[in-house]
C-alpha cells in the first residue's frame, strides 16, 4: 500500500465489533525489544521486509506509522519467475505474501517495526493467519543485514522467554535474496476496497490495533478533501 494515509483511514467501525486475534497480544501489550538497531546519526531510508498473512492486511496497518514513507505488497522468500499471484496463491512456491516497509530509522527503530509486526498477527500458527491458510501466508521475517537477523533472533528470544503468547512463536527468520512488488491491483486495497467484506473482517481490526496500541506512533490523520 503505498503513500496510503493521505486522508487514507477516515473509514471506522466500532472497536468491539473487531477482534481478530486470539493470541495473548491481543490482550496485553508487547514489552520493547531489549536490543535494536542504533539510529543513524543523519536522516536516512532503511526498509524492513515481513511477512504475515495476506499482505493486504499488513500493508495496510504499517502505513499508520510515522517515520514510514512507503509500504509495498509483495512477495518474498521465492524466484522471480514465480512472483505472481496466481502461483504464489497455489502455494507451490517458496514465496510469502509479504510487504517491503521504507521508513526513516531516525524516527522509528527497526526493533518497534518488529514490536507492531508481532502485536498485529498470530506469530504461533504455521503457515495460517485467520481465515488463510498455507505456506504463502506464514509468518515471517525477512533479513537484509547481520544485524536485522540478530535483532529479530533477540526479540523472539525474548517474547518466548517472557510467555508473551500462549504457545511458542513459529515465525521463521529467512534471508531476503530479492523483494518482488505484487500486482498493480494488489496496492493500496485496502484504500481502494474498504467495504470488501475480507478487509472488513480482517484488515480494518489490525488498523484498528495499530491506532489502540500505538498511539503515540501514528501519523495524524489528514483532513478528508
Amino acid at each position: 500500500m503505498r503513500n496510503a494515509v493521505k486522508g487514507l483511514f477516515m473509514f471506522t467501525l466500532p472497536f468491539a465489533a473487531l477482534a481478530c486475534s486470539t493470541s495473548r497480544a491481543a490482550l496485553a501489550d508487547l514489552p520493547a525489544p531489549k536490543e535494536d538497531l542504533p539510529a543513524p546519526k543523519d536522516a536516512t531510508t532503511a526498509t524492513a521486509v515481513f511477512a504475515g498473512g495476506c499482505f493486504w492486511c499488513t500493508e495496510a496497518a504499517f502505513e499508520q506509522l510515522s517515520g514510514v514513507s512507503d509500504v509495498t505488497s509483495g512477495y518474498a522468500g521465492g524466484t522471480k519467475e514465480t512472483a505472481t499471484y496466481e502461483q504464489t496463491s497455489e502455494g507451490n512456491t517458496k514465496h510469502a505474501e509479504s510487504i517491503r516497509v521504507t521508513y526513516d530509522p531516525t524516527k522509528i527503530s527497526y526493533g518497534t517495526l518488529l514490536r507492531v509486526f508481532f502485536t498485529i498477527h498470530d506469530p504461533t500458527t504455521k503457515d495460517r493467519q485467520g481465515p488463510d491458510w498455507g505456506h504463502q501466508y506464514r509468518s515471517a521475517i525477512f533479513y537484509e543485514t547481520p544485524d536485522q537477523k540478530r535483532v529479530a533472533e533477540a526479540y523472539i528470544k525474548q517474547l518466548d522467554e517472557a510467555k508473551a503468547f500462549d504457545a511458542p512463536i513459529v515465525t521463521t527468520i529467512e534471508p531476503l535474496p530479492a523483494f518482488y512488488p505484487a500486482e498493480a491491483y494488489h496496492q493500496d486495497y485496502v484504500v481502494h476496497h474498504p467495504d470488501n467484506p475480507y478487509v472488513q473482517q480482517n484488515s480494518i481490526p489490525k488498523i484498528e490495533k495499530v491506532r489502540t496500541k500505538f498511539k503515540d506512533l501514528v501519523k495524524p490523520e489528514q483532513p478528508a478533501k
